[in-house]
């Protein structure tokens, strides 16, 4: 009885230590992960209180932490500065013209990929994928000598400037990679049933497939429009003129300067512009983050 009793006692000891133990583990990744929290949003913090002060407060030698003044005009004098609004309507059009055209491009070869047979169909797929070590400059290069070729680019036409900024990107390998894949996990027995049904290709991918695909093709669409709203070095190279420039480079271009001199920036409404090109993908990621995930989530690795 009494080794029974000193095993319980000695079990119970491990017990309150391994408890103690997992606390302390606890803590020290919650205050680790507090940490690199502060680290990572403590600049996005100092960019919407510097863009809510005004500009003696934001020169002081010693900083504030909260704005004495909030200063809401800084964001409607940054709107209005230079063409910033011009700048928004040309992001939003390219953004939605090739959001569209490159899920159009991506569902037909998705779907060519994963069911329909034809020959050279796994060569020409892993050529799409070797395409994808290439290093992105190198197209960048090509892309410039053919918009050059067939002359989109410069200020010549409002259409033709957008084409400069649209038709070199509308193809993603790995948009295409991400969907096949998806495609490939739908069971090839309702393909087969449809066709016996009757039912065309087109069809069957309009109301089977592209349904149950839908997390990834939300996927893809929030990060086409992501990567058009951040594009900076492309449109600085064909489209840098005030009828085509984007947002990313309109921004760097306004001058905000100090009301009566012409030289000191303006910072707080610098820093308000900042916030408001800023603001659209914050919603998104916010909004739609789980439907990012899920979508990769769903891509799986199958084929």
């Amino acid at each position: 009885m009494a080794a029974i009793t000193m095993k319980e006692r000695n079990i119970k000891q491990v017990s309150k230590r391994q408890k103690v133990v997992n606390v302390f583990a606890t803590i020290l990744r919650y205050l680790f992960l507090s940490l690199v929290a502060v680290a990572v949003l403590f600049p996005f913090y100092w960019m919407i209180i510097s863009s809510l002060k005004s500009y003696t407060e934001y020169k002081l030698s010693i900083p504030t932490f909260w704005p004495k003044e909030v200063l809401w005009g800084n964001y409607s004098e940054a709107f209005t500065a230079g063409n910033l609004g011009r700048y928004f309507g040309n992001t939003v059009i390219v953004g939605l013209i090739s959001t569209v055209l490159s899920l159009v491009v991506t569902v037909l070869s998705a779907f060519a990929f994963a069911r329909l047979e034809f020959k050279g169909k796994n060569i020409m797929f892993a050529a799409l994928l070797a395409t994808m070590m290439i290093p992105g400059e190198l197209f960048t290069i090509t892309n410039y000598i053919t918009v050059n070729a067939f002359g989109w680019m410069g200020s010549d036409g409002l259409v033709q400037g957008f084409l400069s900024l649209i038709f070199p990107f509308l193809v993603s390998v790995f948009y295409i990679y991400l969907l096949r894949q998806n495609f490939l996990q739908i069971p090839n027995s309702l393909y087969l049933a449809a066709k016996v049904d009757g039912t065309s290709d087109l069809k069957y991918l309009w109301k089977v497939m592209i349904p149950l695909a839908m997390p990834t093709l939300v996927s893809i669409t929030i990060l086409k429009m992501m990567g058009a709203w951040n594009s900076y070095m492309w449109p600085r190279l064909v489209a840098n003129d005030e009828m085509h420039k984007m947002v990313t480079n309109g921004l760097r271009s306004v001058s905000f300067l100090v009301e009566g001199s012409s030289t000191d920036i303006n910072y707080p409404v610098q820093m308000a512009a900042v916030a408001i090109v800023s603001a659209p993908l914050f919603i998104v990621f916010i909004f739609f983050r789980k439907y990012i995930m899920k979508g990769v989530s769903k891509s799986g690795t199958k084929g």
